[in-house]
């Protein structure tokens, strides 16, 4: 979804990508594929559609699961602490969006998500209870608990209302404790392709332009 949908001129894409191996050396950086979520961002208001006075934004979320004979399918993440995502972003302002079952259906709970190493894979952790509810991009108060055994979607958006491109690869989302073993091995393992100054420490390749002008 976009600002296309009143009448704007963002695009948003959300397409599947299949594993790719990095050819220096040979791993895989997702076994699974990533959603790529890309397109552009345009703040150009619509001449002929005067009530439209703010543009600039673009967000998906996942389906709702659909019922079953025992009502609606919902996300009980009552048990856990975090959400995770392993991300590759390319670093501009997005947003966590969850829906959950409450009063107020248009309510959505938003955490900024905080890339440390745009254009690498990485894992980010945030606490269900540090989530804030909104509506219609507003906070509201009183805040509300979130509602961890009725959550109803997950999605992503971009309201930073800047023009321009815009990428976001997403690996996976899941609930969790803390990083697994494997979790923490992973991110290692896509860290180990990094450059290395003359003292042998591990650097990016903007660390190396500088140090090489530096030297």
């Amino acid at each position: 979804m976009s600002d296309a949908d009143i009448g704007g001129f963002s695009k948003a894409h959300l397409d599947w990508i299949p594993p790719v191996s990095t050819p220096a050396s040979g791993l895989t950086e997702n076994k699974n594929g990533s959603l790529k979520f890309h397109g552009n961002i345009s703040i150009e208001l619509p001449v002929n559609k005067p009530q439209v006075q703010r543009s600039g934004y673009a967000a998906w979320r996942t389906k709702d699961r659909g019922r079953t004979i025992f009502g609606k399918q919902l996300w009980d993440i009552d048990a856990y602490a975090w959400m995770a995502l392993r991300i590759k972003s390319d670093g501009r302002k997005y947003f966590v969006n969850l829906q959950t079952e409450s009063i107020v259906h248009t309510d959505i709970h938003q955490h900024r998500l905080y890339a440390r190493r745009p254009g690498e894979w990485e894992t980010v952790l945030i606490k269900w209870n540090e989530f804030v509810r909104t509506n219609h991009g507003m906070v509201v108060e009183p805040q509300a608990e979130l509602l961890k055994q009725k959550v109803r979607t997950v999605g992503v958006g971009l309201i930073d209302r800047v023009p321009g491109p815009f990428e976001l690869y997403v690996d996976r989302i899941w609930a969790t404790n803390g990083l697994s073993a494997e979790d923490k091995q992973e991110d290692e393992r896509m860290n180990e392709g990094l450059l290395t100054n003359k003292h042998g420490e591990k650097i990016r390749w903007g660390e190396e332009k500088a140090e090489q002008a530096g030297s």
